[in-house]
């Protein structure tokens, strides 16, 4: 196994909780927001449904899967700034998993 720097391990995980933060803040306030100001958004409609009730029920879905794909896509590209590559760790243990 590669011995990783310190420095680098830290940078790391700092940037992947980094992404678990926003990615949370961001749930949190689609969920959150739309209960907090409906009363706003029920002066609008959305495809002849009142804004706060479309946005509960289908821009927070939306929303939500939006978030998982991104941070797949952005964790990968972490992954590969940091040298870490799932296709060579997969060839070194031949798809089995080790037991340290």
């Amino acid at each position: 196994m590669k011995k990783i720097d310190k420095k680098v391990a830290d940078a790391y995980f700092r940037a992947r909780t980094w992404l678990v933060v926003i990615c949370l803040f961001i749930g949190g306030l689609v969920s959150f927001g739309v209960v907090a100001f409906a009363e706003r958004f029920a002066e609008f409609t959305i495809m002849g449904m009142p804004a706060h009730y479309y946005m509960g029920a289908q821009g927070a879905v939306v929303t939500f899967v939006i978030l998982l794909f991104g941070n797949a896509i952005i964790s990968d590209q972490i992954d590969k700034k940091f040298g870490i590559d799932e296709e060579h760790n997969t060839r070194v243990s031949s798809g089995k998993v080790l037991d340290h």
